[in-house]
């Protein structure tokens, strides 16, 4: 006999109005990228198609957008790969090794991150000034290291954790030392949960407005996110239809990667806390 279970109904319209609601804007973005007129919503003309929005932000040089692209791509890459390596070599020694106060550190990270952006913003800028790399990719790639290194170290001391610590204990018996286990044995265990942790890092540094606006001058350094946002500066008006393309372009990386690796991030984040 087969019963149905209670509260199901709720939960899927529960679901359905939460999908109608995360994607209402986003599609309201499409189309208004690819609409003539902005307000077609109110217009008598209605919503008619056109690329020309495309078109201005790819080949439009005064935009410079495949410059911020190009920037956010390399700048989120390489300060998602160094905080990624930082934290898997903290998580492996947070874990594996006798270290005192090892509940203290972890707090500790957590605390320095909770300070807000815009309290340390200033001082960075005096910093990168002094060095002299103002409007350059090393005075984006130092804060953003900073600032997905806490996240990446709990992700992965959480992972590394449930690693048997038989493991080890065979390695050394056969001779391999904490770098070979490290390198032999740990970090091929824990791969999906380090690649799912490099995806969120490098998604976090990728969406990262104030380092970038405060850090930053032109399209050297500038990345995707404030290069929208300052495209109304260019161009005296609020160009929507530019902005909605330009947005919907940026998008894409992202919601392809999450897409794509959706089995691994999920495995990656769930398996680290499961026992077992």
């Amino acid at each position: 006999m087969k019963t149905e279970r209670p509260g199901s109904l709720p939960m899927l319209v529960a679901a359905i109005f939460l999908l109608i609601f995360c994607l209402l804007p986003f599609g309201y973005m499409v189309l208004t990228s690819f609409a003539r007129r902005p307000d077609y919503l109110r217009g008598n003309e209605g919503l008619t198609f056109t690329l020309e929005n495309y078109h201005d932000i790819l080949s439009a040089q005064s935009l410079h957008f495949l410059d911020y692209l190009r920037n956010s791509l390399v700048i989120s890459g390489l300060s998602a790969a160094c905080a990624v390596a930082i934290a898997a070599l903290a998580a492996y020694a947070l874990t594996r090794l006798s270290i005192p106060g090892k509940g203290a550190i972890l707090f500790g990270v957590l605390a320095a991150s909770l300070f807000p952006q815009v309290s340390l913003v200033s001082y960075l800028f005096k910093m990168m000034n002094a060095l002299g790399w103002i409007n350059t990719w090393p005075a984006l790639i130092l804060p953003y290291i900073g600032w997905v290194l806490p996240l990446s170290l709990w992700i992965l001391v959480s992972y590394f954790a449930q690693i048997p610590l038989d493991l080890d204990r065979a390695a050394l018996v056969d001779g391999c030392s904490r770098r070979q286990i490290l390198m032999r044995v740990i970090l091929p265990v824990a791969a999906p949960g380090i690649f799912s942790t490099f995806l969120l890092a490098f998604i976090f540094a990728f969406n990262e407005f104030l380092f970038a606006l405060v850090l930053s001058v032109d399209h050297r350094a500038r990345t995707i996110p404030v290069g929208i946002a300052l495209f109304q500066g260019l161009h005296g008006q609020i160009p929507w239809g530019r902005i909605m393309a330009a947005s919907v372009f940026t998008t894409l990386p992202v919601v392809a990667l999450t897409l794509f690796f959706q089995r691994r991030i999920v495995q990656g984040l769930t398996r680290g806390a499961i026992k077992g």
